[in-house]
C-alpha cells in the first residue's frame, strides 16, 4: 500500500450521502420561503405555558420552604401506635 492510498477515506467517500436540497445554497434571485403561519387559537395556550415556566422556580422554592418548615416544626411523635 502506497502512502497516497487511504482505505478509510475511500470507504467514507463511497458511503457518504449526496448533498441534500435543503443544505444547498439558494440562487441569489430566489426568495426565501415564508415561515409557516401559527394559528391564533394557540395564543392563550402559549401565554399560559410561558407564565407557568416563569412561575416554576418560585413554586419550587415555596415547596422547599414548606418541606423545611414541616421538618422544623415536627414534634417527633410521628404516627406510631402501639
Amino acid at each position: 500500500m502506497t502512502p497516497d492510498e487511504d482505505p478509510t477515506a475511500d470507504f467514507l467517500d463511497s458511503v457518504r450521502a449526496g448533498e441534500t436540497p435543503w443544505r444547498q445554497d439558494r440562487p441569489p434571485d430566489e426568495r426565501a420561503p415564508s415561515p409557516a403561519e401559527r394559528p391564533e387559537r394557540w395564543g392563550r395556550t402559549r401565554a399560559a405555558g410561558r407564565a407557568a415556566a416563569r412561575a416554576a422556580p418560585y413554586l419550587q422554592a415555596a415547596a422547599l420552604v414548606a418541606w423545611l418548615a414541616s421538618g422544623a416544626f415536627d414534634d417527633g411523635s410521628g404516627n406510631q401506635s402501639g
